[in-house]
């Protein structure tokens, strides 16, 4: 049995793939998505297929909030991580440099372009629960 996403789009799998995955859940209960995204360097700006790139980052959540809602059951979800933090595991220069860059808020509290897919997602969806 797997109880996790992995990270579809940065660790493997292409990310215009993902709205359309299949979803089996073999359970009638409430299913959390604890984990997903990508990293990105705060004003790295390239095509969406760059890999740490703002765009990249931002085009993996688009695609991802196209399809999270088919997931049977779910409950609720959460990406990987809000902000940028300090990690000496993330030693890739020039673009880690010490940091875990999967946030959505960089250090300095900089947003990325991912905060803003973001917004718009809970925004349209705030719109759409008032009409």
């Amino acid at each position: 049995m797997v109880w996790y996403l992995q990270y579809h789009g940065w660790y493997g799998g292409d990310i215009d793939d993902f709205p359309n995955l299949k979803w089996e859940i073999k359970y009638d209960k409430p299913v959390i998505i604890s984990e997903w995204g990508a990293g990105a360097k705060y004003g790295f700006r390239a095509d969406h297929k760059t890999i740490w790139s703002e765009d990249y980052q931002a085009h993996l959540y688009k695609k991802t909030l196209e399809g999270i809602e088919n997931i049977p059951n779910l409950a609720g979800f959460t990406p990987w991580i809000l902000a940028d933090f300090k990690s000496p595991r993330r030693p890739l220069a020039h673009i880690q440099d010490m940091w875990n860059r999967k946030g959505i808020i960089a250090e300095g509290g900089f947003k990325k372009e991912a905060f803003y897919v973001l917004q718009k997602y809970y925004s349209d969806k705030k719109n759409a629960v008032a009409q």
